[in-house]
């Protein structure tokens, strides 16, 4: 007996994902390689304020520290990286070939405007277990701070 299950997706990206992957089983086999394959890759980021500046956390599980850019031009920040897959020599060994290949060549760039209290100039950035942290200091004249009174 055959069962009819409700499908639910947690996001609509994980059902364009699913879609993507059914619609390719019609046009090539499951069992293929799939060399020369580019999968897009978009970080998790978090973003918080802090009341010396701002926190970009994003997510880069498998790239590797020394591919990871991040530069500030005006008031835009870019983190942009890629990875390349194994060259095909290295990927078929002998007898030994790929049934399933997911893990591809990929690269991303994503940008962030700045707020305007941002000093473009004291941005640090610490890459650790697959979290790149970007600490973005505000500029001293905009900071808050308290003013004393003076009882005269």
């Amino acid at each position: 007996m055959n069962a009819v299950s409700l499908y639910r997706p947690v996001s609509i990206g994980k059902a364009m994902n699913d879609f993507n992957r059914y619609l390719e089983s019609f046009f090539d086999s499951p069992l293929s390689p799939l060399d020369n394959r580019e999968f897009p890759v978009t970080p998790a980021v978090d973003v918080r304020e802090t009341d010396g500046g701002y926190l970009l956390e994003a997510e880069l599980p498998g790239f590797d520290e020394k591919n990871i850019k991040v530069h500030v031009d005006g008031g835009n920040l870019t983190i942009e990286s890629g990875r390349e897959a194994e060259t095909k020599k290295e990927a078929d060994k002998g007898s030994e070939k790929y049934l399933i290949r997911e893990r591809s060549r990929t690269s991303f760039s994503r940008s962030f405007r700045l707020p305007e209290n941002a000093d473009t100039g004291q941005v640090e950035a610490v890459f650790k277990n697959g979290i790149l942290s970007l600490n973005i200091k505000k500029r001293a004249e905009s900071q808050k701070r308290l003013i004393t009174i003076d009882s005269r």
